[in-house]
């Protein structure tokens, strides 16, 4: 029952790290309609900027900062040169632009940071566990992602649902241009939401590094769990973006624990490590058909919020 609790946990921590990139794209891709290819680029920035700061500082909490600001600049300067003229443009072009930025974004932080991996220290004041069952220690660390996430997702649903701004939103993609004629400056409305999204796939860069290696390309595999995320929660919902996270983590936790000890039933424990390992990476894609195949618009596909 502890392992179960302990990677229940870890698999929801996975989750809310993933929230908060798969949000941006869900703002970005779901209410503004461009498949940005690009957004985990963001993700790898933040990481990039924290970590060249906290070594020149040693604060986490500058370096968080840093890596939020490098990451929104980026993502104004992604979407003021190359993504504002893609809105009218089809898919295929959206895609084909925003994999350039990709190329571009992974040879540019080798060029300022080199190709050598760099690493991000968790802060003092979170290292240590905390008892969550008798016998039961957890990281605070791990606990404060959660908190982080759940705190980011409930200011990001106040901001759409309960603002003038959240309004203009959603109204963006549909009614442009009578959202224009009535005197919203759409394009700033536009760049503001890129801004979001960038800023939020910033931060997750920063706070997910002590747990990865800070590389070239290492948002890439999140940009695709972020597309499962939209694609299993919905296009375009907040409450969707939620779900498909946290459906993903723990389906990911459940099945590197528990598969290959399944296995050994069957095959040697070496094998079964190694096939148990790889069907539980393919399992959140197996969720995802599913998903495809019994309600192909998501779970919360067409309620915007």
């Amino acid at each position: 029952m502890e392992l179960f609790f302990e990677q229940t946990l870890n698999g929801l921590q996975a989750g809310f790290t993933l929230l908060m990139i798969s949000s941006g794209l869900t703002l970005i891709f779901g209410m503004m309609g461009v498949l940005n290819l690009a957004h985990g680029s963001l993700f790898m920035i933040g990481a990039f900027v924290g970590a060249d700061v906290l070594a020149r500082t040693g604060s986490f909490e500058i370096a968080l900062l840093a890596g939020v600001i490098g990451a929104t600049i980026a993502g104004i300067l992604m979407e003021t040169v190359v993504i504002r003229w893609l809105y009218h443009r089809d898919h295929l072009d959206q895609v084909l632009a925003t994999f350039g930025l990709v190329l571009m974004a992974n040879q540019g932080v080798q060029m300022l940071w080199g190709s050598q991996p760099r690493t991000i220290s968790r802060p003092g004041w979170l290292e240590g566990a905390l008892p969550v069952l008798p016998g039961l220690q957890y990281p605070i660390y791990r606990i404060a992602i959660m908190v982080g996430g759940l705190l980011t997702m409930v200011i990001l649903w106040l901001l759409i649902e309960r603002t003038r701004v959240g309004m203009w939103i959603k109204a963006g993609q549909t009614h442009r241009e009578l959202l224009g004629a009535l005197g919203v400056n759409v394009t700033i409305l536009f760049t503001g939401v890129f801004a979001i999204g960038a800023a939020l796939a910033g931060f997750a860069g920063v706070v997910a590094a002590p747990y990865l290696t800070v590389e070239s390309g290492m948002g890439d595999n999140f940009l695709i769990l972020s597309f499962v995320v939209i694609v299993i929660g919905g296009i375009g919902s907040l409450k969707g973006a939620v779900a498909g996270s946290l459906v993903i983590g723990l389906v990911g936790a459940w099945g590197q624990t528990y598969l290959p000890r399944l296995l050994t039933n069957f095959t040697d424990p070496s094998a079964a490590a190694a096939i148990g390992s790889s069907v539980a990476s393919a399992s959140i894609y197996l969720v995802m058909a599913a998903v495809l195949i019994f309600r192909p618009e998501g779970l919360f596909g067409g309620a915007r919020g």
